[in-house]
């Protein structure tokens, strides 16, 4: 009996020991697989396709560096980024970086789901079971209409803002009419203006023009008598 138990201990600390290293792994290690571990071990990393190279603290910093998202294999950032799914029990198996926090549970250990906006249960065991995806199919339509009751906020806002310019296009036209109705009013005051000034003026030419006749006829009167 205890040689049985003895047994037992021993193997569990060497299944222990054996996955110890990737529980303790860095957060940075996430979506690494398990063989390039040691590839991210120097300080500065070469990126895989030779493009370029990277620190070690910028390893999955969300800002990707590295054309072919060597590092970035546990975030999003990376269009053509890779995220390893340990899977523990299951089938490990990569994933498209795109695929990582999106709200669906694509590992069955939930890894790809770190960032705490989406709860993944572990699955592995189970193989993902029918049950379980039966959940994911349901919380993937929650999500969809999550997303449509986004854009119909969009839309009612959008239309709002539509309407409100309308309201201030239709203020715009008031204020133009307005304005131009004072010009026109005051060109016309001008004009009136300048004429009654032109016919002020012209009367008293006239009224000069006769006094300076009515001065040559008693010039001419006086010299005539004389």
């Amino acid at each position: 009996m205890e040689g049985s138990v003895t047994l037992s201990l021993v193997f569990a600390f060497f299944v222990f020991s054996a996955y110890w290293p990737s529980v303790l792994s860095a957060p940075s290690l996430l979506g690494v697989h398990p063989l390039d571990e040691k590839y991210f071990d120097s300080e500065k990393v070469k990126c895989k396709d030779g493009s370029s190279f990277f620190s070690r603290d910028r390893l999955n910093d969300n800002f990707c560096d590295c054309v072919d998202g060597t590092d970035e294999p546990g975030t999003s950032a990376c269009p053509r980024g890779r995220f390893y799914c340990r899977n523990m029990g299951g089938r490990p198996k990569f994933l498209f970086s795109s695929n990582v926090n999106d709200n669906i549970c694509d590992c069955c250990d939930g890894s790809d789901e770190y960032d705490g906006s989406f709860s993944c249960p572990n699955t592995c065991v189970m193989g993902g079971n029918i049950e379980y995806k039966a959940e994911i199919r349901h919380s993937t339509v929650n999500y969809v209409n999550a997303i449509d009751s986004r854009e119909s906020k969009v839309g009612n806002k959008l239309e709002e803002l539509i309407q409100n310019l309308e309201g201030l296009k239709a203020l715009w036209i008031i204020q133009l009419v307005v304005f131009v109705f004072v010009l026109a009013v005051w060109l016309f005051r001008l004009h009136a203006t300048k004429s009654n000034s032109d016919i002020e003026a012209m009367s008293t030419s006239d009224a000069e023009h006769q006094q300076a006749r009515k001065w040559l006829e008693v010039d001419f009167w006086e010299l005539s008598h004389n």
